[in-house]
């Protein structure tokens, strides 16, 4: 049986919706850390028009691979491997890329090596549209979200939610600027960074 995310399936046509904007144009699309590959599956079938490049690191690899296989729709590429510390991304150019849920999971060391990665794939004119919780100016959104972050604190030290002025300077130095901060359900945003 292949794993399953039930908050997947809570916030992936949100999600949709405000990826068939900042989409509308691109071709291309990477995937940082696609898990269970439900987002992968549901956006790519509906976003026909681009190719979907799900990737993950290697322990995960199997069952997304494996979702991917049973349910992928023609514009689905099957996963490839990638930590975001590793030197070569699997992909050397891309238009847009997609994240969820992964900043608040990785170290903020692992955080600046994604936006390296992203530096250096994706285009001229490129997005990155990146989904999860996230702290304003030390505060969080919610008391959900503050326990969240405890627990995942509690769990791992270096992991936690992300506060938007570290993450926009971050992009800032990879020559990227927030063009725009959707509020969706469950206390979570969708950050849409262009490249400048």
């Amino acid at each position: 049986m292949l794993p399953f995310s039930e908050a997947c399936e809570r916030n992936k046509a949100p999600i949709l919706e405000v990826l068939r904007v900042a989409f509308a144009d691109r071709t291309q699309i990477l995937e940082i850390g696609s898990g269970t590959g439900q987002h992968a599956v549901y956006f790519a079938a509906h976003l026909t028009h681009l190719t979907w490049h799900p990737t993950e690191q290697l322990a995960y690899l199997a069952d997304l691979a494996a979702r991917v296989k049973l349910e992928g729709p023609r514009n689905l590429r099957q996963p490839t491997v990638l930590d975001v510390k590793q030197t070569i991304w699997p992909l050397r150019s891309v238009d847009a890329i997609f994240s969820a849920n992964t900043l608040h999971i990785m170290s903020w060391a692992e955080v600046e090596a994604m936006f390296r990665g992203v530096d250096i794939v994706l285009s001229a004119h490129g997005i990155i549209c990146i989904y999860g919780p996230f702290r304003y100016a030390g505060r969080h959104t919610s008391d959900s979200n503050r326990d969240f972050d405890l627990m995942l604190k509690e769990r791992d030290p270096l992991s936690g939610l992300r506060d938007l002025t570290d993450v926009s300077a971050l992009a800032e130095r990879h020559a990227l600027k927030l063009r725009a901060d959707h509020d969706l359900p469950a206390n979570n945003r969708l950050l849409e960074f262009v490249r400048v």
